[in-house]
């Protein structure tokens, strides 16, 4: 077949600036054949190169005694003691989610848990942070069902409970959905496989599912902005199949068993390409591949198809030559293919055979760790305008503008979609705060959490930042959790505009401190750019994954309160009513400045709270919409009414920081409050628990109406064709 010239178009059309394709030229000294505009399209582009990032990137910390392995490879490793380790990350499917919602969000999840078990984990527990449009946008009631359908499809068919997560709707959204998903799973510490390429002459081997047309530029699509084109890009959207995918992770766990493996590389985005580049390149070696041998589930396929196919449920493994035989007969055993199609060498060179045809012949190096990186221009966000003054409200009032909004209603029709139980090991499934998964055969468990507020972001990226972690960190505290570490998926608009690129760089600063004074350290993530359509960007979005171990099961935070429990508020309360979700929902208001962060309180009050859990009901964090609508969601739990002493809307619904709500009996209130006493914790009692009312201060309604309108907000605020769960 005739390959294409290469004209200023086609290198445009690969995403490729004008001053990259010169970069190219340099380096290889002649004009590149169209698979190695391919190949370098793929692995320069933002998703894979990182090039607007890395310098932000380097700033984060992500190192503690509990880290095994931070950033670089598949997913990240922490210690949990007794040998054993949790494997965890998160990662972005926002444009193919868009595109066609189902598969999408479908093989977003299959890539996550890839990257898990590519690392020789076990898949205990999956997340999904969603972002969406307005609910009457018209297509937004599309993506919601298919989203979910899609997330729901995979993971139920691949045995993974999905345990937390969250679902959030803005106009920044209408054009540009986040899918942002999460995995861990679990491994022993002296059982860790890595990706980096190791001894020369070794083979290659390809593994799993056949090669596609499917998914063809998927990763140059995912560093793109949308526009009226965007129906052309359907066929670069991946199509997976979970029940491959499950076979896929028990043949390569009994291979990883087998001693087998020398290296291993999930095949995600740019396919081939970047799975053997990253494998050469950290080994510092080069790789041949024969593109013959490469699996094919479509006839007369190109060197480019292949090499650039994100076709799913395949990996790449440098194989020790001796143990072929024994690595093939599992292959074959779970009906996966298993062929050799290259082999390591000593020089920098990236060679890809098709026929009697040299294809590409590129010096490997200078493909992933040579990629451009730049220091883009950026301009700091200006200073928040003043707190805004907001209508008088009633408290119930304000209580129904919360629980009534798709924002904060129950989302039960969501995760009533997910298998939450497959495993038996899951302890709290979705719905009130962390989840948390035992740790199968002992005593422990493991505790899952997905944060982040975009309006405080787009405020104040600083204290944005800070806040998805310190939120993070509290929930996982919540639930008796010590927070062990950190994945972000840093979610943004374009970053060659100075103001897109400011949110970046300010969101990174207060993630940075945060983690830092939480010993909190990010092991691993993901960052999605140029989210954007026509031109206007979505709410700056860097969602955090926090982990942490509760290392006797004994020590959970799970209760719900009793009738005549009393409410206790660790922390100070000052009413910060600015970028509120009461501001938002109730009356439209998006001005004003985050609340700040005061990090030592953070983590003093988080580890007061572990230490006394033992007093505890129940407890969970205060974040948005504040003490009400914590208590509100406390208290419709346990099918009990609630009474809240103030009705000061500040009071009530305030967002300041560093607080968490309690459920106590009298004794152990008083043992709270002696304890905060001594220790110089705010702690001040609030209201009880109990009766079929729901009080704040003078103004009441009966628990079953408001009940009823949490229940049922979110499907008659999506419409369209939805199952009957709620």
């Amino acid at each position: 077949m005739q390959e294409p010239s290469i004209t200023a178009d086609l290198i445009a059309a690969h995403g490729l600036k004008p001053d990259e394709y010169d970069r190219i030229l340099k380096i290889i000294g002649r004009e590149p054949t169209f698979t190695e505009l391919g190949i370098f399209s793929a692995m320069w582009n933002e998703h894979c190169s990182y090039k607007s990032s890395k310098k932000w990137l380097r700033t984060l910390p992500t190192e503690g005694p509990q880290v095994i392995c931070g950033p670089g490879e598949n997913a990240g490793v922490v210690d949990i003691g007794d040998g054993q380790a949790v494997v965890f990350k998160m990662e972005s499917h926002n444009h193919p989610s868009y595109i066609e919602p189902h598969q999408g969000a479908a093989t977003g999840v299959g890539g996550i848990l890839r990257d898990v078990f590519t690392m020789g984990a076990r898949p205990i527990a999956a997340m999904d942070s969603l972002s969406f449009g307005r609910p009457e946008h018209p297509k937004t009631p599309h993506l919601v069902k298919g989203v979910v359908e899609g997330i729901g499809a995979y993971g139920n068919c691949f045995g993974v409970p999905n345990v937390g997560g969250e679902v959030r709707f803005h106009r920044s959204y209408d054009g540009n959905c986040l899918v942002n998903a999460f995995a861990a799973g679990l491994a022993d510490t002296d059982k860790i496989f890595y990706s980096a390429a190791s001894g020369v002459g070794m083979p290659v081997v390809y593994l799993g599912a056949k090669t596609g047309r499917d998914g063809v530029g998927g990763a140059t699509m995912a560093s793109a902005e949308f526009d009226d084109t965007i129906e052309e890009k359907r066929p670069t959207v991946q199509v997976g199949d979970p029940f491959t995918e499950k076979c896929l992770l028990e043949a390569c766990l009994e291979l990883m068993a087998s001693g087998s493996v020398i290296s291993i590389q999930d095949m995600g985005a740019a396919g081939l390409t970047c799975s053997a580049v990253e494998m050469g390149d950290k080994g510092g070696l080069g790789i041949k591949l024969h593109l013959d041998a490469v699996p094919q589930r479509e006839t007369n396929m190109t060197a480019y198809e292949m090499m650039l196919s994100e076709s799913q449920e395949r990996m790449l493994m440098v194989l020790k030559p001796e143990k072929e035989a024994k690595a093939r007969a599992i292959f074959e055993k779970w009906d996966l293919d298993f062929a050799i199609v290259g082999e390591t060498i000593a020089e920098d060179r990236f060679l890809i055979l098709h026929g009697n045809d040299v294809k590409a012949d590129l010096p490997l190096s200078k493909l992933s760790s040579s990629a451009p990186e730049y220091d883009r221009p950026w301009v700091e966000t200006p200073a928040a305008d003043a707190a805004p003054t907001l209508p008088p409200i009633r408290p119930i009032a304000a209580l129904r503008a919360l629980i009534g909004s798709p924002n904060h209603a129950h989302k039960s029709w969501v995760w009533e979609q997910y298998d939450t139980q497959v495993g038996a090991d899951t302890i709290r499934r979705p719905g009130l705060g962390a989840g948390v998964v035992r740790v199968h055969g002992t005593n422990k468990a493991l505790a899952f959490t997905s944060d982040v507020t975009p309006r405080y972001v787009k405020a104040n990226p600083f204290e944005g930042g800070k806040q998805a972690v310190a939120e993070a960190y509290r929930n996982l505290c919540a639930v008796g959790a010590t927070p062990l570490a950190t994945t972000d998926n840093l979610n943004f608009g374009n970053p060659e505009k100075p103001e897109i690129m400011g949110q970046f760089v300010g969101a990174i600063k207060g993630i940075g401190e945060a983690c830092r004074a939480l010993d909190f350290p990010i092991v691993s993530g993901n960052v999605s750019l140029y989210n954007e359509t026509d031109g206007k960007g979505i709410l700056p979005t860097p969602t955090i994954g926090g982990v942490g171990l509760i290392d006797n099961i004994s020590h959970l935070i799970a209760g719900l309160p009793s009738e005549g429990d009393l409410a206790l508020v660790i922390g100070r309360t000052d009413g910060h009513l600015a970028q509120s979700a009461l501001a938002h929902e109730a009356f439209g208001i998006e001005t004003g400045d985050a609340p700040h962060v005061d990090l030592d309180a953070e983590r003093r009050h988080g580890e007061f709270l572990r230490t006394h859990r033992r007093h505890l009901k129940a407890a969970t964090d205060l974040s948005d919409g504040g003490l009400a609508l914590a208590a509100f969601e406390m208290a419709e739990a346990a099918g009990i009414g609630l009474h809240l002493g103030s009705s000061d809307i500040g009071q009530l619904f305030g967002e300041d920081q560093a607080r968490y709500l309690v459920a106590c009996d009298a004794e152990g209130a008083d043992a709270i409050e002696k304890a905060a006493g001594l220790a110089g914790i705010p702690v001040a009692q609030v209201g009880r628990f109990g009766g079929t009312i729901v009080e704040l201060g003078d103004d009441a309604e009966d628990l079953a109406e408001l009940s009823r309108l949490y229940r049922t907000a979110f499907k008659v605020a999506i419409k369209g064709d939805m199952p009957d769960h709620a």
